[in-house]
């Protein structure tokens, strides 16, 4: 059985050069990379940026392959307000909000664990909200075989909120399904009752 751990690594190298890039950056936009405030800055900036595009190196399917366990149950798996970071590709700006995930097991389960990490694995990364949600389900649905998967994802992108059209209240939802969730009008509506009815508090 493949072992998965997650670790906060990066390349130091691509860390040095990232430091010296920040650096640039806030001469550039007119301040002093030596005073006090900021000596720390660009490495810290760098640091951090490498851990939020730290789901480049990952492969989400490996995660879900580590606990895949046997077991004939065939109900609905949901783990719902799954806290998702991450940064929209156009603007670097982050977007951050919640993902709802369901699977229909055909002879597989995962450890509900495994379902976070998957998201975090693709959320970190340049991302747009729509192609985190099919990765998401779509690695899923590849790598448990299952008969169905739901999911259904609920954001704020600080790029519509602090430039552009600078509106503070928008919500962006997206979702993906397959299988079951797809077909069968029944099984997705239970889903959206749970899932999104605790959205607002009805679940």
């Amino acid at each position: 059985m493949a072992i998965y751990e997650r670790k906060d690594i990066w390349d130091e190298e691509a860390v040095n050069d990232l430091t010296g890039s920040f650096a640039a950056i806030l001469s550039r936009i007119g301040e002093d990379p030596q005073r006090e405030g900021l000596l720390k800055t660009p490495e810290r900036a760098a640091k951090a940026m490498a851990v939020l595009t730290s789901g480049n190196g990952v492969n989400p399917s490996e995660i879900l392959r580590s606990a895949l366990f046997t077991e004939p149950s065939d109900e609905m798996v949901l783990v719902r307000d799954i806290e998702v970071y991450s940064l929209c590709e156009h603007h670097m700006l982050p977007f951050f909000g919640k993902a709802h995930v369901a699977y229909i097991p055909d002879g597989k389960i995962v450890g509900l664990s495994k379902i976070p990490r998957v998201v975090d694995a693709f959320s970190r990364r340049l991302q747009v909200q729509e192609r985190l949600t099919e990765q998401v389900r779509d690695c899923i649905q590849e790598t448990l075989g299952a008969k169905g998967v739901a999911v259904v994802m609920e954001a704020r992108h600080l790029c519509m909120q602090m430039r552009g059209v600078e509106k503070q209240n928008t919500i962006t939802t997206t979702s993906a399904f397959t299988g079951l969730f797809l077909k069968d009008s029944k099984t997705r509506e239970e889903f959206m009752r749970l899932a999104i009815g605790s959205m607002y508090g009805r679940g």
